[in-house]
């Protein structure tokens, strides 16, 4: 609103220059990219990456098959001098088993995975993914998580159109200022040596 009284201030203004009506002019067009094109990337882009993670999911999904496996016993400790905090940290909550699942073929598969530590003592269950060879994976990204990253990516892109927008906006309107006390100084220089003189310029 501002950019647009700016610019029918300076219409007809006598008073005017010509950065004053450039000035209002980059004002105006970084309101309208504001207002329009920041909401056209941020919507681009989080349609874009949802469409790209739903059919991640869709193809981890159709990929992976969750089962239950059997804890047998604990898993052998790496040597604490191996051990690092990370890891030291992950243990809190999770431990390494080896434990018996079956494979997505029927066939019985016996390996070490880890678990929740609540899920590790022997003869214990907890619910295991796998390939379509058996093998333990993660599980797959779960759809709700990944509108969130949807979203997350388009309001990123908004942002990031949004500051530069601005970056530009600010850009043009130093160098118009810098340009408007270039003339002022050139005009002060012109006039400088007589200025005080009675009867200068007569």
């Amino acid at each position: 609103m501002r950019a647009v009284t700016g610019l029918w201030r300076w219409r007809h203004n006598p008073l005017r220059r010509t950065t004053d009506l450039v000035e209002a002019w980059v004002a105006l067009t970084a309101a309208v990219l504001l207002s329009v094109a920041v909401p056209v990337a941020g919507w681009t882009v989080g349609a874009s990456a949802q469409h790209s993670l739903q059919r991640a999911v869709h193809a981890q999904q159709q990929g992976r098959t969750e089962t239950t496996a059997r804890v047998l016993r604990a898993a052998p400790t790496p040597p604490r001098a191996t051990t690092t905090s990370e890891h030291t940290a992950e243990q809190r909550f999770r431990r390494t088993v080896v434990a018996r699942w079956t494979a997505p073929d029927g066939t019985t598969r016996t390996g070490t995975v880890t678990t929740a530590r609540t899920d590790a003592t022997p003869g214990g269950t907890f619910s295991l993914w796998t390939d379509r060879d058996g093998r333990p994976v993660t599980a797959p990204l779960a759809r709700g998580t990944a509108r969130a990253h949807a979203v997350v990516a388009g309001l990123t892109a908004a942002a990031l159109c949004g500051l530069g927008v601005e970056l530009v906006r600010r850009l043009v309107m130093r160098r118009l200022r810098h340009r408007r006390y270039a003339r002022l100084d050139r005009a002060w220089a012109s006039v400088g040596p007589d200025w005080g003189r009675t009867g200068a310029g007569s």
